[in-house]
């Protein structure tokens, strides 16, 4: 068990907070359970010139969250079936989130969300242990060599934002892992 990770963790830019959650515990409670897995993979979407990033459409109630304090939980719906988990970050009213990809061995930010029963309730809410999903610390740093850095996916709509290397993975075993851009 580590240390609980606050809105001080995620009040700083998206890039390097994506980057520092790699080898972090995502951490979920439900009901009895408890629920510990090491993130492993996350992508970071920085202000509303990034085209790849809900705000760039600017505030609206779906994306209200992340223009909220660092560390607000933005859940939302993609494709009418999926659930996806984000964190905000920075300063409030400048839009910067770390969508979580993948933690243990659960790869994929949809099958993270069904796997640990995220959905839209927790949207809008502050990550910690009261909310039931919070990020623990047990000081593990990952080497850079054990990151690999690469673009994000699924953003064809995104202009020159479609190439940034904004997307990280984690090899705990200290390789690269071979991901497909």
């Amino acid at each position: 068990m580590g240390m609980t990770l606050g809105p001080t963790f995620f009040n700083r830019p998206s890039l390097e907070v994506a980057r520092d959650l790699l080898g972090k515990s995502l951490v979920r409670k439900l009901g009895r359970k408890t629920i510990s897995l090491t993130i492993t993979e996350t992508e970071a979407y920085e202000g509303s010139e990034d085209l790849a990033s809900h705000a760039r459409f600017g505030k609206t109630a779906r994306t209200a969250p992340i223009f909220s304090r660092a560390g607000t939980i933005y859940v939302y719906f993609i494709y009418g079936i999926h659930w996806m988990l984000n964190f905000a970050c920075g300063e409030i009213d400048e839009p910067a989130a770390v969508l979580i990809r993948g933690a243990g061995e659960i790869r994929g930010p949809a099958r993270l969300t069904k796997a640990l029963s995220i959905d839209k309730r927790l949207d809008g809410k502050l990550v910690g242990r009261k909310t039931g999903l919070w990020i623990e610390d047990d000081g593990f740093a990952p080497a850079r060599d054990q990151i690999a850095t690469l673009p994000r996916v699924g953003i064809p709509y995104a202009g020159a934002y479609i190439h940034k290397p904004w997307r990280f993975v984690l090899d705990a075993r200290g390789k690269r892992l071979p991901v497909k851009a």
